[in-house]
């Protein structure tokens, strides 16, 4: 994204493990060429981040079009269910311009809060009732053009969503989600080409909406590109039963049959599973994707976190339909649903939610030299404000606990992203007034 050579200094510096005061960034060609510590001044020339400095952060479940439901959904009472018909309302009205649109201010309002890739689970392939666009893949080359306006990385997870339920064809809302069949989804979406600031990977909407005789497609369509491969897994318990009764088996176990189990493959929200569901994901080093935010909105429940990576699978971070964006929280809300769940404090310290939030999250999108801060790495950060009403008083070397138990998105101070200004003082260098651009593409697509 940039090759113009320069110098960042970080007055704190989270390296992984610790804080570190005073660190110089060299970064050439959008990478870091260079950490140099122990800088207690800025170097002649250096852009100065003051406050604390982490790895961009990574959401690795994002439905940009859900962002339009903010706050409307929360009249009245319901169920993950009748959630799922204002949802689809919101679906019908999908055009490529207006997409274009919610997602560049929705990937802009990301950056602000220190975002730096993110994987869009992406479904709204055809236009309603099921007709191909002119160009099939006009709804996901949206969502790509609109991350490279709004400065971040994105890993489409173009999504198969084949049925209604097990046996059931699509619903009338579901039509312009389907391809037919997983061969003419594979179709489609080979086409798709991977850029500077994007990925493509595949995935399964769920083991109701693909059925079984087909899911070794899609995961083998992500096997031979050695591409990240994404699954809602177990979010519902009417899912599992639904499973159970036609299967005879779980979702997790189906898809293990199947070959969709991997280190490769992330299962997002894993929530209601068995103890030998815990150990098939973790033994085959499937990731999880947890979304507390939406979690709790949704009231799905509580997902085994502690269990699934003590059984080896790695954890990231989504904030899925953005009831709000914001990583810290996301990370945080793991920890604290926990502490809920068994009345225990302490399940993760403030490194491994991190982790969760920065390496494996750019991970499970297929960007492997992603959100680190060290030499070869991509030149994504994340500074924090140190001095806000949230974060001021802890000590400097403080800082990992001060950013995941206090701070908010509104604490992000800059983003950047391969080397160059994202977000400065606050303000996106891209895209002007993004609370207005928010308002607008969702006036615009309620009209």
């Amino acid at each position: 994204m940039t090759a113009t050579p320069r110098t960042y200094w970080l007055e704190h510096a989270w390296l992984g493990t610790h804080v570190e005061p005073g660190v110089a960034l060299d970064v050439t060609d959008g990478r870091i060429a260079a950490v140099r510590t122990g800088v207690p001044t800025p170097p002649h020339g250096a852009e100065i981040l003051r406050g604390l400095t982490l790895p961009g952060l990574a959401n690795a479940h994002s439905h940009a079009f859900h962002r339009a439901l903010r706050s409307t959904v929360q009249v009245g009472s319901g169920t993950f269910w009748t959630w799922r018909e204002v949802m689809y309302a919101t679906a019908d009205r999908l055009t490529p311009d207006s997409y274009h649109a919610l997602a560049r201010a929705v990937y802009a309002e990301m950056a602000l809060a220190g975002i730096t890739a993110v994987g869009e689970f992406h479904y709204v392939h055809h236009a309603p009732g099921g007709t191909p666009y002119a160009d099939p893949n006009a709804m996901g080359e949206a969502l790509l053009a609109a991350a490279a306006e709004a400065g971040i990385r994105i890993t489409l997870l173009d999504t198969a969503y084949l049925s209604s339920g097990f046996g059931r064809p699509p619903d009338r809302h579901q039509l312009r989600f389907s391809d037919g069949t997983a061969d003419a989804w594979a179709e489609r979406c080979s086409v798709l080409k991977e850029r500077d600031h994007a990925r493509i990977g595949a995935a399964i909407h769920s083991v109701r909406a693909v059925p079984a005789d087909q899911l070794a497609t899609v995961a083998g369509w992500a096997e031979e590109r050695r591409a990240p491969l994404h699954v809602h897994l177990s979010e519902q318990t009417a899912e599992n039963e639904a499973c159970h009764e036609i299967h005879g088996c779980t979702p997790a176990q189906l898809l293990a049959l199947h070959g969709v189990l991997g280190p490769r493959t992330t299962g997002v929200h894993n929530t209601h599973l068995t103890a030998e569901d815990v150990s098939l994901i973790g033994g085959s080093s499937t990731g999880t994707c947890m979304c507390p935010t939406t979690e709790r909105d949704l009231a799905d429940g509580i997902g085994p976190a502690v269990a699934l990576q003590n059984e080896g699978s790695p954890l990231s971070l989504g904030s899925d339909s953005h009831a709000v964006v914001d990583l810290f929280e996301e990370a945080r809300a793991m920890e604290l649903d926990e502490r809920l769940r068994t009345r225990t404090r302490g399940h993760w310290t403030a490194a491994a939610l991190l982790r969760a939030a920065t390496v494996d999250g750019h991970a499970a999108l297929g960007w492997d030299d992603t959100g680190v801060i060290e030499a070869g790495a991509r030149a994504d950060l994340t500074t924090v404000a140190l001095d806000s009403v949230r974060t001021a008083g802890p000590l400097p070397r403080l800082g990992a606990e001060t950013a995941v138990f206090a701070a908010t998105a509104a604490d992000v101070r800059h983003t950047v992203v391969a080397g160059r200004h994202v977000v400065r003082d606050g303000a996106h260098t891209l895209v002007p007034d993004v609370p207005g651009a928010l308002a607008r593409a969702i006036q615009d697509l309620r009209a």
